[in-house]
């Protein structure tokens, strides 16, 4: 309640109040005393609301949650009615999501994690937002190198160097348009060789030592630093630290198989990122099954845990630090996922770059979906070999809702530990709008549901193409943020720069707005747009 329902309110009472003595009967005279406590009631309810909220104003400028702290004159009504936690949930908050959508697909990754016989990998540059489209390679085709030796650098920040995820020889350097460089291609030995490390004592190093030893053995690009997706500065300290350990989206990883048998790597690299932050490492963990995750994710020490439950993007680290603690005014925050804080805690304790990862092999389209054991950067080819139905397929290195379109030439992204195969949607479906007799995932009723169970084999046919962008209330409804998207894509097309600032554009990245894109009636490529509005909003910095 404002100051002017403060205002009205008492101008109301103070009418009444001053209004001559009624002759009418004595239920008048109750009926009027009655107003005058109801309004009395509400003043003091006003005041006091106006009151609680400065508090929690001011909590908040000082870093510390209203929520979780009970700030506040008295409960809200949310107090009242808060959601039963899962019996295992034993520290943290709890956040129960109910905005989003699960798209159920066939091809779901399962059973024991192999290895794969992989031969070529390859790290491409632009992975990485901001960077030089031309960065300097140190190693020339044909030079021979060990994991973790350094194989190129930015040129705008050269102190910034990228490592090599396994040992061989360099073999190619594919160049795309204007001769930048789309990937630097290494045919891996058959026993990888690793570059020693002097190890450090996390325990006695104080944060610049850290800083200066995670820049000469490549760790630092594996940090994610928020706004705008990129690998921090050197002098970037951020304000709070979030890694997640679950992911929502369509066929994801299971990250309880992945962190089987790495518990104390995976602390080792929570404790070096408790030195790297001003304030915490805030830890995301998944409520939504009966029984809990991971005891390395549960018995973690160094981090504030939060519990999250919901649909996707449930699972989003965007969504998580919306509700944990958002980005406000400069703030930088930085963002890791389970696999890249493992790599950190191996370096730490063995002195070599181990940038082995688990990948899940996804979609209708494979013979065998299931889990399989690594390296950073693994060929698309070599992973998908003797795997795959027919041929018309389209290769996805992530999700289906954020990945990145591929080919069996390509190469698993950087940060990347999915491959979805699905049918490509290049063929023409007779009145497929009018008659929508596929089963398709959809969030219109005009689809039948075919079950709650059911999982559908989809292709990447958008059944429609762009049309008039109208306000429809999509968008909202498939993000659990404060946020009003479809006003922001608006505010970005027509870049207006302070308007989209206002309207939250630093606390997303596209994997936040990926569900948006998959709703959107208009078929807007929502993702490409917001990371337009983030590179221009990135130039006015």
């Amino acid at each position: 309640m404002n100051k002017r329902t403060i205002t009205l309110s008492l101008t109301f009472l103070a009418q009444i109040l001053s209004a001559e003595p009624s002759t009418a009967s004595s239920g008048s005279g109750i009926l009027l005393y009655s107003v005058v406590a109801v309004c009395a009631v509400l003043v003091v309810w006003a005041m006091l609301s106006l009151a609680g909220n400065l508090l929690k104003i001011e909590a908040s400028k000082y870093g510390m949650d209203p929520e979780k702290n009970g700030i506040g004159i008295f409960p809200g009504v949310k107090d009242f009615f808060k959601p039963a936690k899962p019996g295992y949930i034993n520290d943290g908050s709890f956040h129960l999501l109910t905005k989003g959508h699960d798209i159920k697909l066939a091809g779901e990754a399962s059973g024991d994690i192999k290895p794969a016989h992989v031969t070529r990998f390859g790290i491409n540059p632009k992975d990485f937002h901001g960077m030089s489209p031309i960065p300097k390679v140190i190693l020339e085709t044909g030079a021979e190198v060990k994991a973790g030796d350094i194989l190129f650098y930015d040129k705008k920040r050269p102190e910034i160097m990228y490592a090599a995820p396994v040992s061989g020889e360099v073999v190619e350097i594919r160049r795309g348009e204007k001769r930048s460089i789309d990937e630097i291609v290494i045919l891996a030995d058959k026993t990888i060789k690793y570059k020693k490390f002097k190890i450090i004592d996390i325990n006695k190093a104080d944060r610049n030592e850290i800083v200066t030893f995670m820049l000469e053995t490549g760790l630092w690009t594996l940090i994610n630093e928020r706004p705008f997706d990129v690998v921090p500065d050197i002098d970037s300290v951020p304000v709070n630290i979030f890694v997640s350990t679950f992911d929502t989206a369509p066929l994801a990883i299971d990250y309880n198989k992945v962190i089987s048998g790495n518990e104390a790597v995976f602390q080792a690299g929570l404790d070096v990122l408790s030195k790297l932050t001003k304030r915490k490492v805030h830890f995301a963990l998944a409520s939504t099954g009966t029984t809990a995750p991971s005891s390395a994710f549960t018995n973690a020490m160094g981090a504030e845990k939060h519990w999250f439950k919901g649909p996707h993007p449930a699972g989003n680290v965007g969504i998580h630090i919306h509700h944990i603690a958002p980005i406000k005014g400069q703030d930088k925050v930085w963002t890791l996922g389970v696999q890249e804080v493992v790599t950190i805690g191996k370096m730490i304790l063995t002195g070599e770059y181990h940038a082995d990862r688990v990948v899940a092999l996804t979609g209708s389209q494979l013979n065998n979906a299931g889990y399989v054991r690594t390296y950073q950067g693994a060929g698309l080819g070599d992973l998908l070999k003797n795997n795959l139905i027919g041929e018309n397929n389209r290769v996805v290195s992530g999700d289906v809702l954020s990945g990145t379109k591929s080919s069996l030439d390509g190469f698993l992204g950087f940060r990347d530990d999915q491959v979805t195969v699905l049918k490509e949607g290049n063929e023409y479906e007779l009145l497929g709008w009018l008659l929508p007799l596929t089963p398709r995932p959809s969030i219109s009723g005009t689809i039948p549901s075919y079950g709650s169970d059911t999982k559908f084999e989809a292709n990447t046919n958008t059944h429609g193409e762009k049309r008039a962008f109208v306000v429809s209330g999509q968008y909202e409804s498939v993000l659990p943020m404060d946020i009003y998207p479809q006003h922001l894509m608006k505010a970005i097309i027509t870049n207006n720069i302070e308007k989209m600032e206002a309207l939250g554009l630093a606390e997303l990245t596209e994997e936040d707005v990926a569900l948006c894109e998959f709703v959107c009636t208009s078929k807007n490529p929502v993702q490409s747009i917001l990371r337009q509005g983030l590179d221009s909003l990135k130039e006015q910095l």
